[in-house]
């Protein structure tokens, strides 16, 4: 498939995410929710009928499923096999079983940004009331935040937690190699959300200076994957004990722990949890053979997102409006963006429902109006979704 197949009308995608009709329809959510391709369903049939010809037994075929969708994930990030990939349902659940295993009692120090998304900042927030020393940088101007970063970081400090994409801007946060340098040096560990980047931009972690890193993300948005597919990846070596921590986390535990202590297994098995619902994984295995078959490999996601949301900006920009009702970030290059436009205004909640009025699905974050694509828009979908904005746009402002 070429670049140009998903620009022209009908995009050649769009058939394949018929249950979704996102041919008929104006889906900007593309960086919150992505359609899920028809083979997705495929999976949950597959997924009901193991269980009910199965029954207790279906775990087998179950966890075959789970080691597919790591090592889909590890794909994504050039990173080997994905025997060093912890999943679970959502991200805070793994963000909490890696903050639980810090040594918060001697080292009471975190280190993160104003940009992170719901599930860090308000868990950070609720220990920072228990005592812990929650350091928060500015996430504007983004060239500046590693540099912030790397001068918090001190042997106080347990971990440092910043997104490769803020999820308010849009903006791709470039230095992370030098934050886990300077993090591991100072004894601490690194966690990076990617759940804004995976899918939309290449992320090989090891080219990127990041091998020593956690890496925490999921496959609700660009991934097309649906709810119940996250991940955490861990540092070849990993040795931190979790202390919330599930049974599934002492399968394989192979080393004999020390009397009275509790084992972990190996790799990602010591960030598991426990028993769950096995149907997002048979989705998500099909959803990632899918997008194999289909080359829609990193380089090719990243380049067809870059055009998206450059026609975006250029088509926004032509539309003229008040910059006093919307306006966006033209200081970040295009190339430092990810994969969404990020348009700010003091009415960004009415212009969003004036667009879902209108049959154009879009987000806001508190001021921002988010535009995201996906690779089954065709432009001239995202030209007519421009058009209703700026009617939307000038009815909002007459109305003031």
């Amino acid at each position: 498939m070429r670049e140009d197949d998903l620009y022209r009308s009908p995009n050649a995608l769009a058939p394949l995410y018929s249950r979704f009709r996102v041919g008929e329809r104006l889906l900007l959510t593309g960086h919150s929710h992505q359609a899920w391709p028809d083979r997705a369903l495929d999976g949950q049939i597959r997924a009901f009928t193991d269980a009910a010809e199965q029954v207790d037994a279906k775990w087998e075929r179950a966890f075959a499923q789970a080691d597919r969708v790591r090592r889909g994930f590890a794909h994504l990030m050039e990173d080997d096999t994905g025997d060093d990939v912890a999943l679970a349902g959502n991200t805070h659940e793994l963000v909490v079983r890696f903050l639980s295993a810090l040594p918060l009692a001697r080292r009471r120090r975190l280190v993160t940004t104003d940009g992170e998304f719901h599930s860090i900042r308000r868990q950070l927030d609720r220990l920072a009331e228990e005592g812990i020393e929650v350091v928060k940088v500015p996430a504007h101007p983004v060239d500046a935040v590693a540099g912030r970063l790397v001068q918090a970081v001190d042997d106080r400090t347990a971990a440092v937690l910043v997104s490769a994409v803020f999820f308010g801007s849009g903006a791709i946060v470039p230095g992370l190699d030098q934050v886990c340098r300077a993090a591991r040096a100072a004894g601490a560990e690194i966690l990076i959300d990617v759940y804004h980047a995976l899918g939309v931009l290449p992320f090989p972690v090891a080219q990127l200076g990041l091998a020593g890193a956690f890496v925490v993300g999921g496959g609700y948005k660009y991934c097309q994957l649906g709810e119940g597919n996250c991940f955490l990846r861990l540092p070849a070596g990993c040795a931190l004990r979790p202390v919330v921590t599930g049974w599934f986390a002492e399968f394989d535990a192979l080393a004999s722990a020390r009397p009275g202590e509790v084992a972990y297994g190996p790799g990602g098995v010591r960030f598991a949890g426990s028993t769950y619902d096995p149907t997002s994984h048979y989705r998500a295995a099909e959803v990632f053979d899918f997008w194999a078959e289909q080359g829609l490999t990193p380089s090719f996601l990243r380049a067809v997102s870059q055009h998206q949301v450059g026609l975006l900006a250029r088509g926004f920009d032509d539309l003229d409006l008040s910059p006093a009702l919307i306006d966006r970030d033209r200081s970040l290059p295009l190339e430092q963006t990810g994969g969404f436009l990020a348009l700010r205004s003091p009415q960004a909640r009415a212009l969003s429902e004036g667009l879902r009025e209108r049959g154009v699905s879009t987000d806001y974050r508190n001021d921002v109006l988010r535009l995201g694509p996906a690779p089954y828009l065709s432009d001239a979908q995202l030209r007519d979704a421009l058009g209703l904005l700026g009617e939307v746009a000038r009815q909002v402002e007459g109305s003031r």
